[in-house]
């Protein structure tokens, strides 16, 4: 790659004759003499070959192709400063980035409030989010690839912070053999029907969690796909009501009237890493994540002012 001819100095310089009306506000702007201003234009001019300033009167003014060569500058310069300053703030221990596993299940909502309030903190932090199901989200911690994880299991070893349950509500598509009875249901009415349940995405020690043993079981690999199974006929599940609220709504799906054990509420755990300590742009993470775990799930996202 051919090295640049003109550095970001005289990007700037030319910036601030630009912004300040002439060489010698520049020059003040910038604590330099106006010689040295009108040189390094000058010599940026040299460089690449084209005129990016012509006089007009005593002031001076773009040319067409400065206009277009100092806004595309104006996107370079920024970002140099945001290197510079994610180098200083690096260097003080803030991370350049925060990994976050989370379990399907938790409100994507809640999730995405705190992130979207984490973002004009972060200076530069970037945040990398992997989701996992079940005990997916434990093996990811405990190999060291996650900073962050949320479960709604309890990891033995480590010492979570409790945060909200989830509801999860055995449902069945209305017309469904098992509403076609028109009683409460038992443990034997669920056992002769299709269960759809949802794949562990752990490895080492999957979990059966939800399954009654059902002779007939469809296991699929996301939320999303067993709502849409059970939504059009295909057995039963036990699903997350936040994210099938539109669906019992719509009387899409309808709520099995069992006669004990038709809604679940575990609870979900915030984990952190233990293999390093907790950098400040990940500790306010947590804080922010704690925060928004207790806001409803229709509440409004945050604005641009509520986000300072």
């Amino acid at each position: 790659m051919k090295a640049p001819r003109v550095t970001l100095d005289q990007w700037r310089t030319l910036q601030a004759v630009v912004d300040h009306g002439g060489f010698a506000q520049a020059a003040e702007a910038l604590h330099r003499s106006q010689s040295s201003v009108s040189y390094t234009v000058a010599r940026m001019q040299d460089q690449l070959g084209v005129p990016l300033l012509r006089i007009d009167g005593r002031k001076a003014v773009l040319t067409e192709a400065g206009e277009v060569l100092l806004r595309r500058s104006r996107q370079l310069v920024k970002n140099a400063s945001q290197l510079e300053d994610l180098a200083h703030h690096m260097e003080q221990g803030w991370e350049a980035e925060v990994r976050l596993v989370v379990d399907a299940a938790y409100p994507n909502a809640r999730l995405v409030r705190a992130l979207t309030a984490f973002m004009p903190q972060s200076r530069g932090c970037r945040v990398r989010l992997r989701e996992e199901v079940l005990s997916g989200v434990e093996e990811v911690l405990l190999e060291g690839v996650a900073d962050l994880a949320i479960s709604g299991f309890s990891i033995p070893g480590y010492l979570g912070n409790e945060m909200s349950k989830v509801e999860f509500v055995a449902v069945a598509h209305p017309g469904h053999a098992l509403h076609q009875l028109q009683r409460e249901l038992n443990f034997q009415d669920l056992e002769s029907q299709l269960q759809v349940v949802i794949r562990d995405s752990g490895r080492n020690q999957p979990r059966d969690v939800g399954w009654l043993g059902a002779e007939q079981r469809w296991t699929v690999g996301s939320l999303a796909t067993a709502a849409a199974f059970v939504s059009s006929g295909l057995g039963f599940a036990w699903l997350p009501r936040h994210i099938i609220e539109r669906e019992i709504h719509e009387g899409v799906l309808k709520i099995l009237p069992l006669d004990k054990g038709g809604s679940r509420h575990p609870t979900f755990y915030l984990y952190s890493s233990k293999d390093k300590p907790l950098g400040p742009a990940t500790q306010i993470l947590i804080d922010l994540i704690q925060s928004f775990d207790t806001a409803p799930l229709d509440a409004p996202f945050p604005g641009p002012k509520q986000m300072l």
